[in-house]
């Protein structure tokens, strides 16, 4: 694509969703230019907002990580595939109790938005990521699957990018139940799905034809973009490599080495 064309597709984006790890960061380590790239939105007259699908944190975690990071308090608002489900289950189970395979973390962020969560004999069954994750906990939720009651994921992403590797995601678990149920989940909120999508338009007040998402993940990130009216583009930061783009069904509409390689085009 001719430079001409690139700007003319930014030209019309008035708000990034970025995601967070691989994009933005990996692990602790900032990814170089992701602080000049904010700059130059300000400069441009454009504003962002992060969209993870991780939740195995709460939006107040990676707040604090990227205060440290020095990322402006005007960026800093954060918009997790765990708020999208909270949601949902709130609009779809009222009054009702889940049981939660999750981190303490997002436990007390979700019951702080209203969930009511139990171990015993719960009305749905909501798993995220878990980093605490343990073999009597395997067994538990997938008891409950079992009997056949309504089973949520916040996201589906295989594994997360860290400075070092990967760490098996939210879709090694879902596998690993799957496995033993039989059962996929009954529904999945994050990207590339469209819980997350009405969860950041209304967030963030924007229409879907004035938002990017950018990432790096096709199966996800960029899938988002392109499948609810959205500028798709891909960084090559973190999972997704020119390999898999060919390989892939989906296309993202822009690819850049990075966010900082968008800053001249901008």
């Amino acid at each position: 694509m001719e430079e001409r064309e690139i700007r003319e597709r930014l030209k019309k984006v008035s708000c990034f969703l970025l995601d967070m790890d691989g994009t933005f960061y990996l692990g602790d380590q900032l990814i170089e230019g992701s602080l000049d790239f904010l700059a130059a939105l300000r400069a441009t007259g454009r504003t962002a907002r992060f969209l993870t699908n991780n939740s195995s944190k709460s939006a107040m975690v990676y707040r604090e990580k990227l205060t440290r990071m020095g990322v402006p308090e005007e960026y800093r608002d954060v918009i997790t595939s765990g708020h999208a489900a909270a949601h949902y289950c709130l609009s779809h189970f009222p009054g009702g109790k889940g049981y939660l395979l999750g981190n303490p973390m997002l436990r007390e962020e979700l019951e702080g938005m209203g969930l009511q969560l139990t171990e015993e004999n719960p009305d749905y069954v909501l798993v995220a990521f878990d980093t605490t994750l343990d073999y009597a906990k395997m067994c538990r939720v997938c008891d409950f699957i079992r009997e056949g009651r309504p089973y949520i994921a916040t996201h589906p992403d295989f594994n997360c990018p860290t400075e070092t590797g990967f760490i098996p995601d939210m879709g090694a678990i879902m596998a690993f139940i799957e496995a033993s149920t039989g059962r996929k989940a009954d529904v999945i909120l994050g990207k590339p799905y469209r819980g997350i999508v009405d969860e950041a338009l209304a967030r963030t007040g924007f229409t879907a034809e004035e938002i990017a998402i950018v990432g790096d993940r096709l199966y996800t990130d960029v899938a988002t973009g392109v499948k609810h009216g959205m500028t798709g583009i891909l960084v090559l930061s973190g999972e997704a490599g020119m390999a898999d783009v060919e390989a892939s069904d989906i296309k993202p509409d822009l690819i850049f080495d990075r966010l900082a390689s968008m800053i001249p085009y901008l």
